[in-house]
């Protein structure tokens, strides 16, 4: 089941993301940031209960811009359809809210460009963006690709 998060998802969503974060898979987050952004995120549960195995998180940049970010499945349910659907899911999201171009920043972008994304040149990207990036442990050597798609 896909649904939004709610402020009692952020601790296991934290979990869900540092566990990945461990593995460099993702960009690690802090708890308090989570609280702040819990609307950007969207979860998938285990059928009948509310076991999070995957989250992902919606964030809105510009107008007609948005990010796709801390797209986690728990390995336990990796290879299954999770993160395809979630991904459909905050392409939806972005349909609604009429945006024109959502874009991801991924350093592996197989299941992204599954889902219909194309790999960019990150000097594509506004310079809002690169706000967010002064602050990240990989700045100024990011391994990760920019990808983007039409929602």
């Amino acid at each position: 089941m896909i649904r939004k998060a709610t402020l009692r998802d952020v601790r296991a969503i934290h979990r869900l993301i540092s566990e990945q974060a461990k593995d460099g898979h993702i960009l690690l987050r802090a708890l308090t940031e989570l609280y702040a952004q819990v609307r950007d995120f969207t979860v998938h549960c285990v059928d009948g209960s509310d076991e999070i195995v995957g989250c992902g998180a919606l964030h809105f940049v510009w107008e007609d811009l948005a990010e796709v970010r801390s797209l986690a499945v728990t390995t336990n349910y990796q290879h299954k359809g999770i993160g395809a659907e979630l991904i459909e899911a905050l392409l939806e999201e972005a349909r609604q809210m009429e945006v024109k171009q959502v874009f991801v920043l991924a350093n592996r972008t197989s299941l992204f460009e599954r889902c219909g994304f194309a790999v960019m040149e990150k000097n594509l990207l506004p310079h809002k963006i690169w706000a967010d990036c002064l602050r990240c442990t990989k700045f100024p050597d990011c391994d990760e690709i920019a990808l983007a798609r039409t929602p």
